[in-house]
C-alpha cells in the first residue's frame, strides 16, 4: 500500500497492510535544532513515517469587499491569510519584551478597537491577553468580523501534487491571529478558558450566544469546502478536554455546537478528526456520538492525560478511527530503543489488532532522541496485519 491507502484504511476502520505511523505535526524548531532545518517532508522520508501534509489556504468573498489583510507579511506554522474589509481590519504593533516576542492585534472596527496580546518563544505562541475584556465585545465580532472560505483550487493543486505520498489534512477555520477549530476553544482562546468556565456556570446564555457567533463564521468555511481533495481535517482543541473542563460542561457546550459542524463536513464531502490532548476517558461516547470520523489524541497518563487503549478501544472502536496513543515523553527521550518497540507494539496490541488505530506520538514533542524515533517507526513497520 502507499502511505494514502494505509492511512486512509485505517481512517475507514478497516485493516491496511501495517500499521500506519505518523506524527500529528514536526515542529519548525525541533527541525531546526535537531534536523539541520530540513522541511517536513525531509523528516517523514528520513525516518519512513507515513506523512501528513498540511495545509489551509483561504480565499475571501470579493462580492462582500473582502480583500487579504495587507499587513500581514508572511504565513506562520499553519496561518492561513487574513479577511479584512473596511470596517475589520488589523494593526499590529511590536511591543518591548525582555524575554519573548511579543506583538499586540488591533483589530479595527467602526466602534471600537478590539485588540489582543500575544507571545512567541522558539517552540510556540500563546495569549498574554485575551481578546474579549467585556462580554459586549462579541456583539462587535458579531456585527463585523469576516469569514474565510476555503481556497479549493489550492487544495486541490496540493492534493493531486501530493498524490499518494500521504494525508493532505487541514483544520476548521480559527479566529483571526489566534484560535482553534472548535466552537468552544475558540471561544477559550478569544475571553480566557477561566473566565469562561465561570460565564458558562454563571452566565450560560452569553456563552451560548457567543458560540452561535464563533460557529455561523466555521459554518460558512465549511459549505465552501465542496469539492477541497482534504483527506481529513482537525476540530477541537484541549480545552474540551475533561482535565479542563467537565462532562457536564461538554456536553451543554461543545458537542452541540462541534456536532453540527462535523454534519456540515460530511456534507460537504470531507472527514473531520476530532481532536481532544488532554483528558477523554469520560467523554469517550460523547465525542464519538458526535459522529467524527476518526479522534485524538488519546494522551496516556504519564503525559497529563488519562487514556488506556484497551478500555478505548472496547469503547469506541467499532465507532471511530484512533490517533495517537503514544507516549513520546517518556518513549522518545530517556529510554532505550527497545523500551521503545516494546510501547510500540504494547499500543498495536491494545488497539490496533483490529484495524482503525493510527498509531503517533500524543500531539507536538519538542525534543527527541534520533535513534528512538527511528525505533519507534521501524516497530510500526513490524505490527503486520495478516
Amino acid at each position: 500500500m502507499t502511505s494514502k491507502q494505509r492511512l486512509l484504511k485505517a481512517i475507514n476502520r478497516e485493516k491496511p497492510d501495517r500499521l500506519p505511523v505518523t506524527t500529528h505535526h514536526v515542529m519548525e524548531s525541533f527541525l531546526k535544532n535537531q534536523m539541520s532545518s530540513i522541511s517536513a517532508q525531509q523528516f517523514f522520508d528520513h525516518f519512513g513515517f507515513d506523512p501528513i501534509k498540511w495545509t489551509v489556504p483561504h480565499i475571501f468573498d470579493e462580492k462582500k469587499g473582502h480583500y487579504f489583510d495587507p499587513t500581514q507579511q508572511h504565513l506562520g506554522f499553519l496561518e492561513s491569510r487574513r479577511i479584512c474589509n473596511d470596517n475589520w481590519y488589523f494593526h499590529l504593533e511590536t511591543l518591548d519584551s525582555q524575554k519573548y516576542d511579543t506583538i499586540r492585534f488591533h483589530i479595527v472596527t467602526p466602534e471600537k478597537t478590539l485588540s489582543m496580546v500575544l507571545q512567541s518563544n522558539d517552540h510556540t505562541t500563546w495569549v498574554a491577553e485575551h481578546l474579549i475584556k467585556e462580554k459586549a465585545d462579541i456583539d462587535i465580532i458579531a456585527k463585523y468580523a469576516t469569514a474565510p472560505l476555503c481556497d479549493v483550487r489550492e487544495v486541490n493543486r496540493i492534493a493531486k501534487e501530493y498524490d499518494q505520498r500521504g494525508l493532505v489534512r487541514g483544520h476548521i477555520c480559527c479566529f483571526d491571529g489566534f484560535g482553534q477549530p472548535g466552537c468552544w476553544q475558540d471561544l477559550a482562546c478569544l475571553y480566557g478558558i477561566e473566565n469562561l468556565i465561570m460565564a458558562a456556570l454563571e452566565d450560560p446564555q452569553w456563552v451560548h450566544t457567543s458560540l452561535k457567533v464563533l460557529q455561523a463564521r466555521k459554518k460558512l468555511f465549511i459549505e465552501s469546502m465542496h469539492g477541497a481533495l482534504y483527506d481529513i481535517l482537525e476540530l477541537g482543541g484541549g480545552d474540551a478536554s475533561t482535565t479542563v473542563i467537565s462532562p457536564m460542561l461538554f456536553n451543554e457546550f461543545v458537542a452541540p455546537y462541534d456536532s453540527e459542524l462535523i454534519e456540515l463536513a460530511h456534507k460537504a464531502g470531507q472527514r473531520i478528526v476530532y481532536h481532544t490532548c488532554g483528558g477523554m476517558m469520560p467523554i469517550l461516547e460523547d465525542i464519538a456520538s458526535m459522529n467524527p470520523d476518526a479522534m485524538e489524541t488519546f494522551t496516556p497518563p504519564g503525559m497529563g492525560g488519562d487514556t488506556h487503549l484497551t478500555e478505548a478501544k472496547k469503547r469506541i472502536g467499532d465507532k471511530v478511527c484512533m490517533i495517537g496513543g503514544f507516549d513520546q515523553f517518556h518513549y522518545f527521550v530517556g529510554c532505550t530503543p527497545e523500551e521503545t518497540r516494546k510501547k510500540v507494539r504494547r499500543c498495536f496490541q491494545a488497539a490496533g489488532d483490529s484495524g482503525g488505530f493510527i498509531i503517533s506520538p500524543s500531539d507536538h514533542f519538542f525534543e527527541a532522541d534520533l535513534q528512538l524515533i527511528q525505533a519507534f517507526v521501524k516497530e510500526a513497520h513490524n505490527c503486520i496485519y495478516y
